[in-house]
């Protein structure tokens, strides 16, 4: 859909995985061209993959992908600093911002069944969920971008606007676990392999 501008955050340390989750191999490629591949194929109209961890390595796996990377130089520092830094690098324009971290696949139709739930429906913030628990991706209204580029370690991130807003909050239910599939831990890595690599 024109006007979704995804921030795919892939800067992390990866300490309990052992190694980069970015370069993990994933459905014949690497997770984070897997990711960039899915989100292009749902529909966004750009993705921007913010690298910290290993930046050179990340960066050459996303070249000739049409993403685009950013540096966030303060990774060490947290989750929200590489969501606050993938805002300054989309564009001015986005009508809805879609947030996607590399350590949670996604197939194309879990992302494009969320984008159309949220382009159809009128809420601020679109959320997945399985069986009553939350998932990912999650997308945005550009309108609250302002309050996006203010969230802090802190302040509890995003949740802080999620509950600024949690009136205005679509909770789209989707039959599919992988909307809560993180990638942390070796195990976890190997099970998602064998359930859906």
């Amino acid at each position: 859909m024109p006007g979704v501008s995804a921030i795919l955050t892939a800067a992390g340390e990866s300490r309990r995985m052992g190694r980069p989750k970015p370069l993990l191999p994933w459905r014949g490629t690497t997770l984070v061209e897997h990711q960039i591949r899915a989100l292009f194929n749902a529909g966004v109209s750009e993705v921007v993959v913010v690298v910290g961890h290993e930046a050179d390595a990340v960066s050459a796996q996303v070249a000739g992908t049409g993403a685009r990377c950013m540096v966030n130089p303060d990774y060490l520092q947290g989750k929200t600093t590489s969501i606050k830094a993938g805002l300054k690098a989309i564009s001015g324009d986005a009508d809805a911002i879609l947030l996607l971290a590399v350590d949670q696949p996604r197939t194309e139709f879990i992302i494009a069944a969320v984008v159309e739930a949220h382009a159809t429906g009128d809420s601020l913030i679109t959320s997945p969920r399985y069986e009553g628990h939350g998932g990912h991706p999650l997308i945005f209204a550009a309108s609250l971008r302002d309050e996006l580029a203010r969230i802090s370690e802190e302040k509890q991130g995003i949740r802080e606007v999620f509950l600024a807003h949690r009136d205005s909050v679509q909770e789209y239910v989707i039959g599919d676990p992988m909307i809560r599939l993180d990638l942390n831990t070796p195990d976890a890595y190997e099970d998602a392999l064998w359930r859906y690599g």
